[in-house]
């Protein structure tokens, strides 16, 4: 299965939920199964690595997400992955309205996929570390309903 992770700018929210994603799959024993990206509905970060506030609150749990690199979602990602989760509504509308006809992805609010809860994943850009600390936690949250979610197809 491949899955991508959107969110605005793919600095903050997508490279958290792909980080926790990441780690639980394989934590788990189950990474193998699943492949993971993120991505951001604009493109204005692209190239760049996470907002260095969402570096460090995934530091604090173990999660290194250093590595990755922003970029904006593409024509061709609605083709590619099979399953597209969106951090908010604004960014799952904004997907639906760019999807191509032909579209082969499920597209779905993240937390709501994962079994978590109805609800966005607030942006904590503008914030302060606790609101990225927050944000950490919903990824956690997201990864292992994640996990849940795949388990019987194994």
């Amino acid at each position: 299965m491949n899955i991508l992770f959107v969110c605005m700018g793919n600095i903050c929210r997508s490279p958290l939920l792909e980080g926790w994603a990441r780690h639980v799959l394989a934590t788990a024993g189950q990474g193998h199964r699943v492949r993971l990206d993120s991505a951001g509905t604009g493109g204005w970060h692209a190239g760049e690595p996470p907002d260095p506030r969402a570096i460090a609150a995934a530091a604090r749990h173990g999660i290194d997400i250093r590595g990755q690199r922003a970029r904006a979602v593409q024509p061709g990602d609605f083709h590619a992955f099979d399953l597209i989760l969106a951090a908010d509504r604004d960014n799952l509308r904004w997907l639906h309205q760019h999807a191509p006809a032909d579209n082969r992805a499920e597209l779905h609010l993240a937390l709501a996929w994962c079994g978590v809860a109805d609800e966005d994943v607030p942006d904590p850009y503008y914030g302060n570390a606790a609101g990225f600390d927050a944000t950490c936690h919903l990824a956690r949250a997201a990864a292992q309903g994640l996990l849940r979610k795949l388990a019987p197809q194994a």
